[in-house]
């Protein structure tokens, strides 16, 4: 089952099919389509369909009505189709234990998340069948740019932001095509070109800032505070606005803008060319933040540059970091935080928005349980 892309009904949803034409049952939160089998069965179609729709975990443990072989299990889990959400789930740290557990204890059943439809981190970096996953979603086909798809789709936002949450892989990390003509090369970032155009300018920033203050310290401290900001910046940014998925327009403009500001990278997460921010991007961005340090800090010029300079080497260390979450097989001091980060892609995207640090999410209440294997 890891691996696996399956979409999310609700209980109102399932029960609807309970006809000969369309046939759903549950066990648990799994949704399974046997319409096919209905002749099959043995005791034939009136059995199942007096159970259509509905939970069916008890009727098949029922020794007294008719006890079910391994057979029929193994019949049932090829017509999975989906996943049960009766409301809208909530972060359940004993769903994330169950899968943390998973990834240090072979002994237990790894958990699908009905969420993301996977259940550890190496499900991020198994390629998707492109024919297939179109045809059973009807979302985005990998085969052709995905921009227009997104703008052309007619996507609600409720199916939008489903799909888009469930991980797809291009061709063992390749970068699928967004625009597909001569714009292509701007949505690409290599991660050095980060450190490459943005340190130069940090250091000059700071050269300039430096003659406003008496001493080195004191330039360090205001400096060192620009860093500390970025890390709160960073974790609103990426909850409020990246993720702002309640307040987000039920249209084409909100959903397409969503899918080029954050959705591309959780519908293609081991992308290595869109994890960094694109130079373009971050000059819109870091524009505003220009102007609000110095009105923030409008006492003193030299002030507010030295802690935007340091929030700007905030940034660099950010999407660095990033990058090398998802890319590198990092120190075991830095395991913890890439476990952490990519739970937020495959086990709850609603949870774990620090990407530097989990400090933020410490203090709003919004920490992913994670366990780290240290053996």
């Amino acid at each position: 089952m890891p691996g696996l892309i399956l979409p999310t009904l609700t209980q109102a949803e399932v029960e609807s099919h309970n006809t000969k034409k369309s046939c759903y049952v549950t066990i648990g939160t799994n949704v399974y389509d046997v319409t096919d089998f209905l002749k099959s069965h043995p005791g034939g179609p009136e059995l199942i369909l007096e159970y259509a729709g509905k939970d069916v975990d008890a009727i098949l443990k029922d020794e007294e009505s008719h006890t079910h072989s391994e057979s029929a299990y193994e019949i049932l889990e090829e017509s999975h189709v989906a996943f049960l959400v009766t409301e809208k789930l909530k972060p359940n740290a004993q769903v994330q234990k169950k899968v943390a557990d998973s990834q240090i204890n072979e002994e237990v059943t790894p958990l699908v998340h009905p969420r993301t439809g996977m259940s550890c981190e190496e499900d991020l970096s198994k390629d998707t069948d492109y024919n297939s996953d179109f045809k059973k979603h009807k979302f985005l086909d990998l085969n052709r740019p995905l921009l227009m798809q997104v703008w052309n789709g007619g996507f609600s936002k409720r199916f939008y932001l489903d799909q888009v949450h469930r991980p797809r892989h291009y061709k063992g990390g390749a970068s699928a095509p967004l625009f597909g003509n001569f714009l292509e090369p701007l949505s690409l970032t290599p991660w050095w070109v980060v450190p490459m155009i943005w340190l130069p300018a940090v250091a000059y920033g700071t050269y300039l800032a430096a003659p406003g203050f008496e001493t080195k310290l004191t330039l360090a401290a205001f400096w060192g505070f620009g860093v500390f900001l970025w890390s709160l910046i960073e974790y609103i940014m990426h909850r409020c606005l990246f993720h702002l998925d309640d307040y987000l327009p039920d249209n084409r403009v909100g959903i397409t803008l969503h899918f080029l500001l954050h959705g591309v990278h959780h519908y293609l997460p081991m992308d290595k060319y869109r994890l960094v921010m694109p130079p373009t991007l971050f000059v819109a961005l870091a524009t505003p933040f220009w102007k609000l340090a110095h009105t923030l800090f409008f006492w003193d010029w030299y002030v507010a540059t030295a802690i935007y300079c340091g929030g700007v080497f905030g940034y660099i260390c950010y999407d660095l970091t990033h990058y090398f979450l998802h890319h590198q097989n990092l120190p075991l001091w830095y395991k913890g935080l890439k476990k952490y980060h990519l739970a937020h892609h495959f086990l709850d995207y609603e949870l774990g928005f620090g990407v530097t640090s989990r400090f933020w999410d410490q203090i709003f209440g919004t920490e992913l349980v994670t366990v780290v294997k240290t053996a």
